[in-house]
């Protein structure tokens, strides 16, 4: 018995590295070969709860003796550190990460290896910031595990790299690492181009098999050269005849950046994900949610009722957003068209919550009703919002306004923020919260409303053009060489000579826009996508649903059972 299945020492190991540890020893046994004894094992995991990122690390709860802990809570962003450390405060014990294991790689290093702390532990859980303590790939010892479900360690990546792997998939077949659970992607990806860098060998940066080219060379091809379609680009300049999931994406993201063509066209619908192909975000049940557009959070009561007559009708799961628009919850794939059909009618748009594009633009009342309000916020979200719906990026951008320095619409920390002075505008830019929180930088001020329009247009096309796929603007804006000065050069003073085709490619989008979803209605072949069975219109019979709240929830089929269980322990 190994996993789950085999208790040792009244202890029961829920993970698989655990498992595996036990599976050598097993197969050593019917081998007659000798192993070490399972003696144990770390339980430091990283995991996705209900769709919460934890993360567990060695003594968690810090019942060594003498153990200190260092704890840094971050409502905003709903996420909680614990760092444990000896009672020497130069060792790592134990960490406890919610919301946000983006520390996990480097904290586990820190415990693994026993590498001894810097002189304020807190910085390891702290957010980052100039001069923050950093353990790049070049700092871990051989003997660091990089891959705990086949327990990989640097020494062994560093021999298959000695012995002539030069290929990222190569060193995955031959060690293993990274076939397991997949956690250790980011840091294996980091230890293999820092050792082949080490040792003089050029790194590969094609975007994938099928393309040798990063995401911004193809951008300036597809630019350059006016592609129109993934056929014709990877005719031009890829190999192979079909792509994969890595350069679709890409292509398709950099096509409806420079185009701005309907996705769902036959050409275009291959190349989307899960979300894009059907236009709405998929739930973890396989129902999808339904997000019109409410730009600036501005909304008439008529377009308010709209909702909740829609909402009633298809008893969905209704909640208000951090960005000022209202989820609807619960669709099956079948009512989608239906649904938009009603929401279109009644003067809603899509929101495009479902793509790597303009997400919302959030906004405070302004001087409009506010008595501490300068500039009239609403109004400049909304012509942020009309300007930029609809333009594909890298990632998703998120935009906000504010009447004053009160920062009612919380600016600061948006890819795009705005703030109103006395005198015209403030632009911040390159801030976000999630994962990686980063506080926006200012970049100009006193701004009129073209100049403030002029800017954001370059600033957003600028990005578009330079950075890498699914990278968000602060972690590009992190990267760029030559750091902020160098961005304003570009964007204010225009050292480049850009200005004028960056702002004439964002009109071009801009002029083009169109409803995903108004576009999709009007077409019978594009509304055949949306069913559950190819030649069936029946809905998914594995879809049930429950009150929760006083609201309908989407439950599987195989929660079902769950279910009288759960009543009798309540």
């Amino acid at each position: 018995a190994i996993g789950e299945c085999a208790a040792w020492n009244g202890s029961i190991f829920g993970l698989v590295a655990p498992g595996y540890q036990m599976a050598r020893g097993v197969a050593a046994l019917l081998c007659n070969e000798t192993a070490e004894p399972f003696m144990g094992a770390d339980m430091s995991t990283k995991l996705k709860l209900l769709g919460v990122d934890v993360g567990s690390i060695g003594d968690a709860h810090g019942s060594t003796p003498g153990a200190r802990s260092y704890q840094f809570i971050d409502e905003t962003t709903a996420s909680y550190r614990r760092l444990v450390v000896d009672a020497t405060g130069k060792h790592v014990l134990g960490a406890v990460l919610v919301g946000d294991n983006s520390y996990y790689d480097t904290l586990l290093q820190y415990m693994q290896n026993a590498i001894a702390l810097p002189a304020e532990p807190a910085s390891l859980i702290l957010p980052s910031s100039e001069g923050a303590p950093t353990l790049g790939p070049g700092a871990l010892p051989e003997a660091a595990t990089v891959c705990s479900c086949h327990n990989v360690t640097k020494g062994s990546i560093c021999s298959a790299i000695d012995g002539g792997c030069t290929d990222l998939g190569l060193l995955k077949s031959q060690t293993k690492a990274c076939t397991g659970c997949g956690g250790c992607a980011g840091l294996l990806k980091q230890v293999f181009e820092h050792e082949l860098i080490a040792r003089g060998v050029s790194v590969d940066k094609s975007l994938c098999e099928h393309f040798a080219y990063t995401r911004q060379e193809l951008y300036a091809l597809v630019r350059v050269e006016g592609v129109i379609t993934f056929e014709e680009l990877l005719a031009k300049h890829g190999r192979g005849h079909t792509g994969c999931d890595v350069c679709k994406p890409a292509v398709g993201s950099i096509l409806a950046s420079c185009w701005n063509q309907p996705i769902m066209d036959a050409s275009l619908v291959p190349l989307q994900d899960t979300n894009d192909t059907f236009m709405a975000n998929m739930q973890k049940n396989g129902t999808y949610s339904v997000v019109p557009r409410i730009p600036g959070g501005e909304i008439t009561a008529d377009k308010l009722i709209a909702i909740g007559v829609v909402a009633k009708k298809y008893d969905l799961y209704t909640k208000i957003t951090g960005g000022q628009r209202i989820d609807l919850f619960g669709a099956q794939l079948h009512e989608l068209p239906d649904i938009w059909a009603e929401l279109i009618e009644a003067g809603f748009e899509t929101g495009h919550a479902y793509g790597k594009s303009t997400r919302t633009v959030k906004s405070c009342v302004g001087s409009t009703w506010c008595r501490y309000g300068v500039q009239d916020s609403v109004q400049m979200a909304l012509t942020i919002e009309d300007r930029y719906k609809g333009l594909r990026s890298p990632h998703k951008l998120k935009f906000a306004v504010s009447g004053c320095t009160r920062e009612c619409a919380e600016a600061q920390s948006k890819d795009v923020g705005v703030i109103a002075t006395e005198k015209g505008w403030n632009l911040y830019i390159a801030g976000n919260g999630g994962m990686r929180p980063r506080h926006a930088e200012l970049f100009a001020t006193d701004l009129d409303d073209a100049t403030l329009i002029r800017y954001i247009d370059r600033f957003l096309m600028f990005y578009i053009r330079t950075a890498d796929k699914l990278q968000r603007t602060s972690v590009w804006r992190e990267g760029l060489e030559g750091g902020l000065d160098y961005l304003k050069d570009v964007i204010i003073n225009d050292s480049l000579g850009l200005g004028e085709e960056l702002e004439s490619q964002m009109q071009r989008v801009v002029n083009r826009y169109e409803c995903e979803w108004a576009n999709a209605l009007k077409d019978p072949e594009k509304l055949k996508r949306f069913r559950t069975f190819v030649n069936d219109k029946r809905p998914d019979p594995d879809i049930h649903f429950v009150q929760e709240r006083g609201q309908r929830r989407p439950i599987m089929a195989a929660e079902l059972n769950l279910i009288p269980v759960i009543e009798e322990i309540a």
